[in-house]
């Protein structure tokens, strides 16, 4: 089948205005009338995004899954009723690039005045989950990573409380903060974005991306590998440092 997707060429500044006005105005109705903004300004370039890094992913581990769809790699905007109360929509946006549901995942995230991009973490106990013995047993090997690539103070580090967002540190260095991570079962490491930036808004975010998972694989490896120095290395022989 024909790849129907428009190439992609930026977020325009309407996918903010749209999250605004959807958080005051949240409601079957008016979402109906804004359909059609919410399928140009949405979904339309977030999946044309997803497609744009599908071949830069599947190099970097084949196990991330790429497909431009939702429950894939984007979130529904429509909340499922029978497990949720008030408003029938979330006013954000998520993209994701994981290996499976609630697993440790590459972001972007939009919401009404901001947009963030980052590595979110589990360090909860299940099958395919290993941050949580890796940390364990390689704490100062994790400590050091952060040293080695230069990770220091370059990201915002958040955690859930309830499945609530709460604001952590906004310049995050494992050599002070690298107990956090026990702290917490669910946790960002991220970079917000004006929603101004002229990156949002061009074929840049791409490259912007490309750099922020890199910067941040050798954090992710101890997520999903019980090798995680093995996975390491593939990733060092693959691309090397300072992609």
């Amino acid at each position: 089948m024909k790849n129907t997707l428009p190439a992609f060429n930026g977020f325009e500044k309407e996918l903010f205005k749209f999250l605004e006005q959807l958080q005051k105005n949240n409601s079957l109705e008016w979402f109906d009338k804004n359909r059609e903004r919410y399928r140009k300004y949405l979904v339309e370039p977030s999946k044309a995004f997803v497609t744009e890094l599908a071949p830069f992913f599947n190099r970097l581990n084949p196990a991330i899954r790429t497909e431009p769809k939702f429950n894939e790699t984007l979130m529904r905007i429509n909340k499922d009723m029978r497990f949720a109360k008030g408003a029938p929509y979330r006013d954000y946006f998520l993209i994701h690039f994981g290996r499976f549901k609630l697993d440790s995942e590459f972001f972007l995230y939009f919401e009404a005045g901001e947009a963030q991009m980052g590595l979110f973490i589990n360090r909860s106990a299940g099958e395919n989950l290993y941050f949580r013995k890796n940390f364990e047993k390689h704490k100062k090997e994790i400590v050091k990573i952060f040293a080695d690539y230069d990770l220091n103070n370059k990201f915002s580090f958040d955690y859930f409380k309830k499945m609530e967002t709460v604001r952590g540190v906004a310049k995050f260095s494992a050599e002070k903060h690298i107990d956090l991570f026990e702290e917490h079962d669910m946790f960002l490491l991220h970079r917000a974005k004006n929603p101004t930036i002229k990156v949002l808004s061009s074929g840049a975010i791409i490259i912007e991306m490309i750099k922020m998972v890199t910067d941040l694989y050798p954090l992710y490896c101890f997520a999903i590998s019980p090798q995680p120095f093995k996975e390491l290395q593939n990733f060092e022989d693959n691309f090397g440092r300072g992609f």
